[in-house]
């Protein structure tokens, strides 16, 4: 799910735990955990609802002042359902901020790790990609995604897709301006700089 920039920290701070959104498909499911710009979130319940069975305090727990002011900013979209999704901030750590702390790496994670690459590079259409993008963060820790992609000779917005899956792995970190790589990156980096090392 995705909220506009004034709700990243009420939802954060757990001041709001509702949502509406008009879908052609429900795009979310009650008891799974979404990645969002506020935090992860767990999605308690989700259903139709007519516009004007919506209440103040739905409306307040959306982030809006009532009813009629929720009501008047929700779009049209050609008579599409309307969504209420009640949800809550899951406070526990980011399994990715774990992962990519862990710098311990075995033998058979290196492996590991390395199938995934050599999955996602025979995936893309680009050809292989996950190798050098990698030392190449490493080489330019804080460049910007644009400079980055466009030393690939490709468009900014698929390379940073594609440094999300990396990201997603723990191998990378997301900085202000810029990437990095992780403690596990770094080390799986240094693993392959090894004599003898098998990638």
């Amino acid at each position: 799910m995705r909220f506009l920039k004034q709700y990243w920290q009420p939802v954060a701070d757990g001041q709001v735990t509702m949502a509406f959104r008009r879908w052609k498909t429900q795009q979310v499911l009650a008891g799974r955990r979404y990645r969002t710009a506020a935090g992860i979130i767990e999605v308690d319940e989700v259903g139709v609802i007519d516009a004007s069975d919506i209440d103040d305090d739905e409306a307040r727990a959306a982030g809006h002042a009532d009813a009629a002011s929720l009501v008047s900013d929700l779009p049209e979209r050609d008579g599409l359902p309307l969504y209420r999704v009640r949800f809550h901030i899951v406070t526990e750590p980011d399994p990715r901020t774990l992962l990519a702390e862990n710098d311990q790496l075995t033998p058979e994670e290196i492996s590991q790790i390395s199938r995934r690459l050599d999955r996602l590079d025979r995936a893309s259409s680009h050809g292989p990609w996950t190798r050098a993008v990698l030392q190449a963060i490493a080489a330019n820790p804080g460049r910007r995604a644009p400079d980055l992609a466009q030393w690939f000779g490709r468009e900014t917005q698929p390379f940073k897709t594609d440094v999300r899956k990396l990201k997603n792995m723990g191998l990378t970190l997301s900085l202000r301006v810029g990437y990095r790589l992780s403690p596990r990156g770094e080390a799986l980096l240094r693993r392959w700089d090894e004599p003898h090392s098998s990638q």
